[in-house]
């Protein structure tokens, strides 16, 4: 009897593992091919590798500046008696803009007109009396200079009248007054700015190994913040023949055309130097790039050799300048290809992928 029980207890631990070792066969079985079956394809947006005119450019920041541009100020003190201008107003060269008080000058030049006369009728008489050798060469010569000192003196005066009154040097905005009548101004007492504005200069620096590549009437696009998206082309006008010693630089000044007085002095710019005509680049857009310790590289869209459908193959690539959400692939690319531009953190060497209709964009590139 004890025999019996323990066979059949043997036969009963024999049986309950062998079944536990078939399930755990079957279950590593069914991992196995879960493992080894093929991945579901990644739903992907692509772009294509094209071949575009790119013109390299050269970025730069520098400030716009007035064609011509002063603080108003009038030469000798005196009180204020005429203002002939409002702020803001445009005005042209030769208007007139501020008078002092001038009686005193006015005055002065009467004087000096009267004694101008008298001593003409002098000169006029002794001319004749000289022919006449009444008077001596030496009085006739008296009153000749006697006649000059007075013209100097009616020259003298009408400069000090003239410094009593302000005039625009040039044509050009008037900007906010400084002064009303009645104010006693000091020489040199500022009475408001005078700009030009029908044309800006904008001026910026370079470094010095790069004054080779700037020429006189280069082509630079400027943008300024106060106007975002809007360019305007200005011209390289003058290069400075020298090197700053502080920080190897070079000045530069570019005219900018301003008819519309959009843009004003002071402005902060942006700058994009054209340096070369466009040549053929082969460009991507900037966001199929991905990076690593080891490099830059792409997805590229490739056939499945052994089986239908695409695969993600991963290329490195060599990059050239980027702008405006696009760059310029130097080494690993040809045109005609296409690049994941998005999903490219589910990809691997050789994953499946699937182009959605909706995925797929051209890859444009700004204006050259």
């Amino acid at each position: 009897m004890p025999g019996r029980r323990m066979v059949a207890m043997l036969v009963i631990v024999l049986s309950t593992v062998s079944l536990l070792a078939g399930y755990k066969a079957f279950w590593i079985k069914q991992q196995l091919h879960i493992l080894h079956a093929p991945k579901p394809p990644v739903s992907v947006a692509v772009a294509a590798v094209i071949e575009q005119p790119w013109q390299h450019q050269m970025p730069a920041a520098g400030t716009l500046k007035a064609l011509q541009g002063i603080d108003l100020s009038i030469e000798v003190p005196g009180v204020v008696t005429h203002v002939q201008f409002d702020s803001g107003q445009t005005v042209t060269a030769g208007q007139p803009l501020l008078q002092l008080d001038n009686q005193l000058e006015q005055a002065q030049l009467d004087i000096a007109l009267a004694n101008l006369g008298l001593a003409r009728q002098d000169f006029e008489r002794g001319k004749q009396l000289v022919q006449i050798q009444a008077i001596s060469k030496s009085e006739f010569d008296r009153l000749s200079s006697e006649l000059d000192r007075h013209k100097a003196l009616v020259k003298q005066s009408t400069v000090a009248l003239a410094k009593k009154h302000l005039t625009a040097p040039f044509s050009g905005t008037i900007g906010i007054r400084q002064v009303d009548v009645g104010d006693y101004l000091q020489s040199t007492a500022v009475v408001a700015s005078l700009q030009d504005t029908s044309s800006l200069y904008v001026d910026f620096h370079v470094p010095e190994q790069a004054v080779q590549l700037i020429e006189i009437g280069q082509s630079i696009q400027v943008t300024v913040s106060a106007r975002p998206g809007q360019h305007t082309v200005a011209t390289v006008s003058a290069i400075n023949p020298i090197v700053d010693d502080n920080t190897r630089n070079v000045r530069v000044r570019a005219t900018l055309p301003n008819p519309h007085n959009r843009l004003l002095p002071g402005m902060f710019a942006s700058l994009q130097v054209q340096l070369a005509a466009p040549v053929p680049q082969v460009v991507i857009p900037e966001g199929s790039i991905t990076y690593s310790p080891y490099g830059q590289y792409v997805y590229v869209v490739s056939q499945h050799k052994k089986a239908a459908g695409n695969i993600a193959e991963q290329r490195q690539v060599k990059t050239g300048e980027r702008r405006d959400g696009q760059v310029i692939i130097l080494e690993g690319l040809t045109p005609g290809e296409q690049v994941v531009t998005a999903g490219q953190q589910k990809l691997e060497q050789g994953t499946p992928i699937r182009v959605t209709a909706d995925a797929v964009s051209g890859n444009r590139v700004g204006a050259p």
